[in-house]
C-alpha cells in the first residue's frame, strides 16, 4: 500500500469514526426508518473511499450530507420506479407476468434508464421523449423547443448515444 493510499485510509477512517453516527442519524430523519438511513451511511462512505482522492474536507458534515442528498434522491426515484413497475405487474394478467427473474432484470433496466435520462440536460431529455414516446418528428420537436432542426436532430443524437453506452456498456 502507497503512503497516498495509506493516508487516504486514515483520513475515511476518522471521518467515519467522527461522524457516522451523526450521518446515520441525519439520513434516518429524512428516510424514516433506521434499515435504509443504515444502508445509505454505508453508502456514503464506500464513495468516499472509492473516489481515491484526499478527502480535505474542512466541512465534513456538510461534505458527507452532500453525498447523502444524492443517494436519498437516488433511493426515493427508485422506490417510485419500483412502485411503479409494481402497479404495472399488478395490472397484467397472470399468464403474462414475467418470471421473478425477469421482473428483477427489466427493474434494473427501467432504474438504469432512469439514471441516464436523469444525466441528459433537460432539452435533451424532452427531445429524446418526444420522439420516442410521442412519435414526433424532429421538425415539430424543433419547433416545440424553439431551436433549430439542426439543433433538435444533435439533441437526439447525444441521447441515442447514450442510450447505446448504457445497453454495450461503453
Amino acid at each position: 500500500m502507497s503512503a497516498a493510499e495509506f493516508a487516504l485510509q486514515q483520513e475515511v477512517h476518522a471521518l467515519y469514526s467522527n461522524h457516522q453516527l451523526w450521518l446515520q442519524g441525519w439520513l434516518r430523519r429524512k428516510l424514516g426508518n433506521a434499515f435504509d438511513a443504515a444502508d445509505l451511511a454505508q453508502d456514503v462512505f464506500l464513495r468516499v473511499l472509492t473516489r481515491q482522492q484526499p478527502v480535505q474536507a474542512r466541512e465534513p458534515r456538510a461534505y458527507l450530507s452532500t453525498i447523502a442528498r444524492g443517494l436519498v434522491i437516488d433511493h426515493w426515484r427508485r422506490r417510485e420506479l419500483e412502485l411503479a413497475w409494481l402497479e404495472t405487474l399488478a395490472a397484467m394478467p397472470e399468464a403474462e407476468a414475467p418470471s421473478p427473474e425477469s421482473r428483477l432484470i427489466l427493474l434494473e433496466t427501467l432504474v438504469s434508464i432512469d439514471r441516464m435520462l436523469d444525466s441528459l440536460k433537460p432539452a435533451v431529455r424532452k427531445a429524446f421523449l418526444w420522439a420516442q414516446l410521442e412519435g414526433l418528428t424532429c421538425p415539430q420537436i424543433a419547433q416545440r423547443l424553439g431551436v433549430s432542426l439542426a439543433t433538435t436532430e444533435r439533441y437526439i443524437a447525444k441521447a441515442l448515444r447514450q442510450c447505446y453506452a448504457l445497453h454495450f456498456g461503453s
